[in-house]
């Protein structure tokens, strides 16, 4: 135990072995839903269902321990939600390319992200985005969490053409689970009770099941499934190709993006940056998700990197790479126990997300709200994150938005050499993004 609280510094950052579990268990219950999830869309692009359940599961925990024992930061990584979706759908059903080749780009952005971080040079870009950006892309994945939550939870719901979004059917029993576990998860945080959202997960997925709004699965242990029909199938060679060159370039973008906005979002609640707004080692959280995308591909995954529900386990405490830790731990377990793990429903895990973004919008008063070339920017970013439903395309906005603002009021010398850099990457995103 003392070794453990030496070797992630648990006194440094004022925090448990107890804290850093809970955390961790807490982390790892707001995501387990990719176990099932990342499968799913990746099926429809042609990779067998099994298989990628186990690669999916093995990508998680991979990350996850680069994160901890390198890194020491609580973030846990896992494929990601958009990426997996523009593979399958996309790159695959759109186009017409294999999804080995997909893996190929995958695999070569991977190796990109490596090199460029340990030259620094993705530190010195996530460096060069200003405070009032940061700012909103705390506030930009809490509110958009809190827009997930809501949505798994049915509280609110599709509506129709004029009114995009209406309020779910409040009368639905697993509408009012939530509402219960959102109330009794409020309550023991007020009460300052440890473990108040994995006991408001817990609570709600025992009464759902209780009430019969979840079914109890037909088994609770099984065999991981054989790996091998997608293991090390990435087609390299295809991704050099010059007709592939905008997929590759959109995956690197979006990987990118998500990943700076998304560590540094999550660094601000945690408290981890430091006076000039910066995260210390940025480079080592950078690069076990570099890592981590360059090993996913060989796995038979797509993209991976920093989860936004880190987020949970940061609000219950967690500041070290245990936390981190803990996550693979269970990950690894969900290859034998995925039947348990994944028995929870939407509207359980979907409270911690809007608990957690209550609190992730605090950063918002440091943004300068009289100053319109850093209040626009911010504004855009945090809006059309949430209302794009997605996190690549808000950052994207704001990070094109800040310098030209800047130069239009003759401010241009304020804007960092490498805030440049990120908007042409943003101009690229939407150059080549909406020709997928």
């Amino acid at each position: 135990m003392n070794f453990v609280a030496s070797f992630f510094r648990f006194d440094h950052y004022r925090t448990s072995f107890r804290k850093e579990t809970v955390a961790g268990i807490t982390t790892f219950l707001t995501m387990a839903y990719i176990i099932i999830v990342n499968p799913a869309i990746l099926e429809a692009g042609g990779i067998p269902r099994g298989p990628q359940t186990t690669a999916t599961i093995l990508a998680a925990v991979f990350g996850c321990v680069v994160m901890a024992l390198w890194a020491n930061r609580p973030f846990a990584i896992a494929p990601y939600m958009s990426e997996n979706a523009f593979v399958a759908f996309t790159v695959v059903k759109t186009l017409g390319y294999t999804w080995q080749t997909a893996m190929g780009a995958v695999f070569v952005a991977g190796i990109v992200f490596s090199i460029l971080t340990v030259f620094r040079v993705r530190s010195w870009l996530a460096e060069a985005i200003p405070l009032s950006l940061k700012c909103a892309f705390a506030v930009g994945i809490g509110l958009f969490l809190t827009f997930i939550g809501l949505n798994e939870t049915g509280l609110v719901t599709l509506g129709v053409a004029g009114a995009p979004v209406k309020m779910g059917n409040i009368a639905a029993p697993s509408v009012l689970l939530a509402v219960f576990g959102y109330l009794l998860t409020v309550f023991l945080m007020t009460r300052q009770v440890r473990g108040a959202i994995v006991i408001g997960i817990v609570a709600t997925t025992v009464l759902s099941i209780a009430f019969g709004v979840t079914p109890m699965p037909k088994e609770f242990v099984s065999l991981p499934p054989d790996i091998s029909p997608i293991l090390f199938q990435l087609d390299i060679g295809s991704a050099f190709e010059i007709r592939f060159l905008p997929v590759v370039l959109t995956i690197f973008i979006m990987a990118f993006l998500d990943t700076v906005g998304t560590l540094i979002g999550l660094s601000m609640r945690a408290d981890l940056l430091d006076e000039h707004g910066n995260l210390p080692e940025i480079e080592k959280p950078m690069l076990a998700d570099a890592l981590a995308t360059t090993v996913a591909p060989l796995l038979g995954t797509t993209t991976t990197g920093a989860y936004i529900e880190s987020a949970a386990g940061i609000e219950e405490g967690g500041r070290t790479g245990f936390t981190a830790l803990v996550v693979a731990g269970l990950f690894l377990l969900a290859l034998f126990f995925a039947p348990l793990f994944t028995i929870v429903p939407s509207h359980a895990y979907g409270i911690a997300l809007i608990v957690i973004g209550s609190f992730m919008i605090e950063p918002i008063k440091r943004i300068a709200f009289d100053d319109f070339t850093e209040l626009v920017p911010a504004f855009l970013t945090i809006v059309l994150m949430i209302f794009t439903y997605n996190i690549g395309v808000g950052m994207s906005t704001g990070l094109l938005t800040y310098p030209l603002l800047k130069a239009a009021a003759g401010r241009g010398r304020e804007v960092p050499a490498g805030m440049w850099v990120l908007a042409l990457l943003a101009v690229s995103l939407f150059v080549f993004f909406p020709k997928m």
